[in-house]
């Protein structure tokens, strides 16, 4: 097969990551795969590095024309990326290529906003949802979609230097370190996160949690509140860094407050470094962190989230049996071959009906 996959995002996020991963599943089964993004982002640098043929460009809209002239000369296109779909189903007026859309996230659809989602989203050949809880808002728009879950590379080791240097950097020897992986955005809701180490502090006072993730329109408000709370030397924004998960291995307990997420692919990088998870419910972190996987909190419950940290805390013998069972789940479950695997089954049938 011919694959082309698209994301156009900035940054360097959990979709990204898993663009890449699949493009790299993708060529080891043997199918030529090429990557549509904006020029000079992460992912195009990575890709680049990594031999795949690359088409970058300025302009989002760009893409339409590119598309317009191209998408023959592929049997897959993958838009990753909510703002990708947009070009990708304008183009189909002009191509009959089969494409295919991944929802990685699981919030509702504004009211104002439903109409043209859902036409977007029906045009679709394939729609794919990273969790049972992405597959709600396509189901109540008439929207049928399979389940791919994300995944993360089993072989990963991380670089115990950087974890190391880490420690050196904000002098964390002898103090428990709690962190989060995620930006200063709304839907990831750092403020109650803020909270939680405020009520914790008072609790106990042998930590450090450190917040590695961009700006965002919280920033602001987080740095006031930090403030106000006198958390100035206890909850340290060290912005984005890339390659967090190196610095996973140094930690005692990974933290998730997110109002809306889709699997929340940081926590696969604290289960494959045996790191118990504390997090809010929502979107797929409820399915991932079931059965005794973490420990789960009602989302904006800072209380319940400053309980679990201490619980994890205070009983490491059963964080050590929580983090084992989550190491083996994400091993079986989550892993980048099962998930390129199941893709390229679902291309596979997508292309098999159109013959």
């Amino acid at each position: 097969m011919k694959i082309l996959q698209m994301n156009f995002e900035k940054g360097w996020r959990g979709g990204e990551r898993q663009t890449l991963f699949s493009m790299q599943e993708f060529r080891k089964a043997g199918h030529e795969v090429a990557l549509l993004t904006r020029a000079n982002n992460t992912l195009s640098k990575q890709a680049i590095a990594e031999g795949f043929t690359v088409y970058t460009l300025q302009k989002a809209w760009q893409q339409l024309p590119f598309l317009i002239r191209e998408a023959k000369n592929f049997d897959i296109i993958h838009s990753q990326t909510a703002n990708t779909l947009t070009w990708l189903v304008l183009s189909k007026l002009f191509h009959h290529t089969k494409t295919v859309y991944t929802r990685r996230t699981a919030f509702d659809i504004a009211p104002n906003k439903e109409r043209i989602t859902a036409l977007k989203w029906k045009r679709v050949d394939l729609f794919v949802s990273v969790c049972k809880a992405s597959t709600e808002e396509p189901k109540r728009l008439g929207v049928d979609s399979i389940v791919i879950p994300s995944a993360i590379p089993s072989t990963y080791t991380a670089n115990q230097e950087r974890a190391e240097a880490l420690i050196q950097e904000f002098n964390l020897k002898d103090k428990k370190i709690l962190a989060t992986a995620a930006a200063l955005t709304s839907e990831k809701d750092p403020l109650t996160l803020i909270r939680a180490i405020g009520h914790l502090h008072r609790l106990r006072q042998d930590f450090v949690f450190l917040h590695f993730g961009a700006d965002g329109d919280q920033s602001e408000a987080c740095k006031a509140l930090i403030k106000e709370l006198s958390l100035e030397n206890v909850y340290v924004l060290t912005g984005f860094r890339k390659q967090v998960e190196d610095y996973y291995s140094a930690l005692d307990v990974f933290v998730m407050s997110s109002k809306f997420e889709g699997v929340g692919g940081s926590v696969f990088d604290a289960f494959l470094q045996h790191v118990p998870v504390v997090s809010t419910n929502a979107g797929g972190l409820k399915e991932v962190l079931a059965d005794g996987r973490g420990i789960l909190c009602e989302v904006g419950d800072s209380q319940a989230l400053a309980e679990g940290m201490h619980t994890i805390l205070e009983h490491p013998e059963d964080a050590t049996s929580m983090a084992a069972k989550a190491y083996a789940y994400v091993i079986d479950e989550h892993n980048v071959e099962k998930m390129g695997q199941r893709y390229l089954h679902a291309y596979e049938k997508l292309l098999a009906k159109g013959r």
